[in-house]
């Protein structure tokens, strides 16, 4: 059976680097330097591929670049930016001393917050939003609940030393966690294009602070969340979802999820390698959209791509046109969903995701979901790889989240029965019975891994894709 026959296939735009910084432009004016022309061509060459997606490549040019010349403020911001990528806060503090503007002071700002350092990301995101000219809306939730948070150490652990809570199948793709969210019984669900936890508005419409227990064992204090009407996630995922867990909550769980085993496993240490798995490293952009840098096309020839990783989008891939020619398939051939407008369908060849090759990967094709996150986060996307991508591997977050262990499952257990996720039933009221019951079963076993994806069964082609649920977006 095919890796995927068991799916029947969902800020403001970021500023370009301010013209003027304090000391320096990128064209000399008057009482200005020169660029040493070494620097600037290693300045343009981070620039680009930081733009790309090519966060590695960046990384060695912008050394190179403040080699050449250290002082100047656009490289050390561009090198910010990079840094903050890279989860290395504490460089990102080192680079941007003294460095003066609005980027500045919100690259600093993210990195003072996903540090853990409450107080002075308080301080430093109230300066950046009081500047009349900044819009962004990450920046003003996040002030306010760092000014009433001063004091707390996020994200806290107390109890066992591992959980493991039975993730519930609902007829779709979505990876579901049954929680408790400050005492009360609840659904999450695991939202990797989501910087932070987002509630539910109903329970309030203010950014808050929460406490989170995992499978009746661990329990995760001084969680910061913000708000937002869930009610269209809830009906794409038919299931009444509380929670998105947005990368800054993942980052500190050292999580596996296992949707085939229905497994989801919180650790309070970090996860020993798995015996055979692939690493798939991972950046994230303004410090939270979390990027993978893979490759699409065939067997024979691959090109560079850059996902951006959303598993609150059920299906495995989408991409714009760009990534659909990258992948070597003609835009005339992809096909109209059916009853879904101009969306249209398609399968990759094959898709590469660290020594994984995956072959005939069922994937959507849009434009605008691709363009509104690269405008978000100011990177040129390829695509975006959800759930359904993830729901064939057992997967594991380590090193803070900087690499995603892929663990291939047996064939023994994608033989299950296809997902009918076009389905308009309502969610099954039993899985949400016993939320808050421990679940003192011994896990599932998770079986052997294998050195490369398997090829898919029927000669390498993937079931039909599926078409998008009713509100669904590609």
């Amino acid at each position: 059976m095919a890796r995927f026959d068991f799916l029947t296939l969902q800020a403001r735009p970021a500023l370009a680097l301010l013209v003027a910084l304090a000391g320096g432009c990128a064209a000399a004016g008057p009482g200005e330097a020169e660029w040493p022309p070494l620097a600037k061509k290693w300045f343009d060459r981070a620039e680009a591929s930081f733009k790309s997606g090519d966060v590695e490549d960046a990384q060695t040019a912008v050394e190179s670049a403040l080699h050449a010349d250290q002082h100047r403020p656009e490289i050390r911001v561009l090198a910010g930016r990079i840094a903050l990528a890279r989860l290395e806060y504490a460089q990102v503090i080192s680079l941007l001393k003294g460095v003066e503007g609005t980027e500045a002071s919100s690259i600093r700002g993210r990195a003072l917050w996903y540090s853990g350092d409450v107080e002075q990301a308080a301080d430093e995101l109230e300066r950046l939003v009081a500047d009349p000219e900044v819009r962004d809306p990450w920046a003003t939730d996040i002030a306010k609940l760092s000014r009433r948070g001063i004091g707390r150490k996020p994200f806290a652990m107390t109890g066992g030393m591992v959980a493991v809570t039975e993730m519930p199948r609902v007829g779709t793709a979505a990876l579901i966690v049954p929680l408790e969210i400050s005492g009360e019984p609840a659904l999450g669900l695991i939202a990797t294009g989501t910087a932070e936890v987002v509630l539910d508005a109903s329970k309030g419409t203010e950014p808050t602070w929460v406490s989170m227990r995992f499978g009746d064992k661990i329990e995760v204090h001084d969680v910061p969340a913000l708000s937002k009407d869930l009610s269209g996630i809830s009906r794409q995922v038919n299931a009444p979802i509380r929670a998105l867990l947005g990368v800054n909550l993942l980052r500190h769980l050292h999580p596996t999820f296992d949707f085939m085993g229905g497994q989801f496993v919180v650790r309070n240490f970090e996860a020993p390698p798995p015996p055979e798995a692939t690493a798939v490293k991972l950046t994230y952009v303004r410090g939270g959209g979390m990027l993978l840098r893979g490759a699409v096309g065939s067997t024979a020839s691959q090109v560079p791509a850059s996902l951006l990783i959303d598993t609150s989008i059920p299906f495995p891939v989408a991409l714009d046109d760009g990534g659909w020619k990258k992948a070597g398939v003609p835009l005339s051939s992809l096909r109209l969903v059916p009853n879904q407008g101009t969306l249209r369908q398609g399968v990759v060849p094959l898709l590469r995701l660290g020594a994984f090759d995956v072959p005939s990967v069922p994937g959507l094709a849009g434009n605008e979901p691709i363009k509104e996150r690269e405008e978000g986060l100011g990177v040129d996307l390829d695509g975006l790889v959800g759930s359904g991508m993830f729901a064939s591997f057992r997967v594991t977050l380590v090193d803070g989240g900087r690499t995603m262990w892929l663990e291939d499952l047996p064939h023994e257990a994608l033989n299950q029965a296809p997902i009918d996720w076009t389905t308009d039933e309502p969610p099954d009221d039993t899985n949400y019975d016993d939320l808050d019951k421990e679940d003192d079963a011994p896990p599932a076993k998770a079986g052997k891994g294998a050195a490369a994806a398997k090829p898919a069964a029927n000669n390498g082609k993937a079931g039909a894709p599926p078409k998008a649920p009713p509100g669904a977006k590609p």
